[in-house]
């Protein structure tokens, strides 16, 4: 199925300023109709899909054009691609490391503040008792 630049917005759900812009930094290439207007396919949306995870990963922009430029230029690209994702992925698992080092450390924060907290409730509650 084919989508106008409109259609194709609402399926991603990123504006249509950003997709012109996409196609300014040759992230994505529409296909033209005989009368110039974009239309875009279904491997677009898949694209796009994936365009949104290596930014949501934080791959930068620079990074992803040469990823985008690399995937126009064909088969021949493979193993560049690859090697770029594979970098990506290691980054992307330190990122996680580190994060889930620093949720740890905030739950053990959080477990000394509640065992403080009771700690104080308990002495209060003794206190009143007397």
């Amino acid at each position: 199925m084919d989508y106008s630049i409109g259609e194709f917005s609402k399926l991603t759900n990123i504006s249509i300023y950003t997709l012109r812009y996409y196609e300014k930094e040759d992230l994505i290439i529409p296909n033209r109709k005989e009368n110039g207007r974009r239309y875009y396919s279904e491997k677009d949306v898949i694209w796009m899909e994936f365009i949104r995870r290596l930014k949501d990963t934080n791959m930068p922009i620079k990074e992803i054009q040469k990823y985008a430029k690399l995937r126009a230029a064909g088969d021949t690209t493979m193993n560049n691609r690859r090697e770029m994702l594979t970098k990506h992925r290691i980054n992307l698992e330190e990122e996680i490391a580190k994060s889930n080092e620093h949720l740890n450390k905030l739950i053990d924060k959080i477990n000394y503040y509640n065992e403080e907290i009771d700690k104080q409730s308990q002495h209060w509650i003794w206190q009143n008792m007397i």
